[in-house]
């Protein structure tokens, strides 16, 4: 199946904000999804108690931004999505409730240029799974490694693939099986569809492998359910 475009991914996003408006819950469709957001800024607050600049790839409408200004509220937040709809909304929403500097960037992070040593923490939810080709990947992953400040760190959180086929299959089935007893079949094979023709993730240990060929020092892996997981790593 032909994948689809950064335009077409874009468009979809633009007329998606509000599902991705809710602090409370994450977003459904994603196992663990509000854990995984506590947990993974709870670790960016604690391996960077002085970080003074965020950068969120991929912010949708800030809610990962949101939860980092909880623990650490005198960040100042840089902003980077496709969408400029998800990025007006967490502006709003940041600026409802935080009196720090926002800065939106509409743009793709394959293409985004930041300056060396820019940022303390990084995250990058649900976003990175969009990258294709081992070139992207390692490209990205050498470029968080350069904006990051010494000390700095970035944290993930995405949809991953298992190396072993059998495994993989089976995973997608329990996946499957939570989607449907979210809502229903008709649910499952909608979220099937657009993982199908947007996605294209690679296991974790890929992913941590290719942290460390980036020059990351340290790789923590926060969590791991199903075929979703958390991770961080150390500058």
């Amino acid at each position: 199946m032909r994948k689809s475009t950064v335009e077409e991914i874009r468009r979809r996003f633009d007329g998606d904000v509000e599902r991705f408006s809710n602090l409370e819950s994450g977003q459904a469709s994603t196992i663990d999804s509000a854990f995984v957001l506590d947990i993974l800024t709870e670790a960016a607050a604690a391996v960077s108690p002085q970080a003074s600049t965020l950068l969120d790839i991929g912010c949708g409408a800030g809610n990962y931004t949101l939860k980092m200004l909880e623990r650490s509220p005198r960040l100042s937040v840089t902003l980077l999505d496709l969408s400029r709809p998800m990025l007006e909304k967490a502006t709003e929403r940041i600026s409802e409730k935080f009196d720090v500097q926002v800065v939106p960037v509409q743009g793709d992070i394959r293409e985004a240029d930041f300056q060396d040593c820019q940022f303390d923490i990084i995250v990058a939810s649900a976003v990175l799974h969009h990258l294709r080709t081992d070139d992207e990947w390692i490209s990205v992953f050498s470029k968080f490694h350069r904006i990051l400040k010494p000390g700095g760190s970035v944290w993930i959180s995405d949809l991953i693939r298992h190396s072993l086929p059998d495994i993989q299959a089976l995973m997608w089935k329990r996946y499957g099986d939570y989607l449907t007893q979210l809502k229903d079949e008709r649910y499952r094979e909608h979220v099937f569809a657009y993982i199908e023709k947007e996605d294209t993730p690679r296991s974790l240990l890929f992913q941590t492998d290719f942290l460390k060929q980036a020059g990351f020092k340290h790789v923590e892996i926060l969590h791991k359910n199903n075929c979703f997981a958390a991770f961080g790593a150390l500058k």
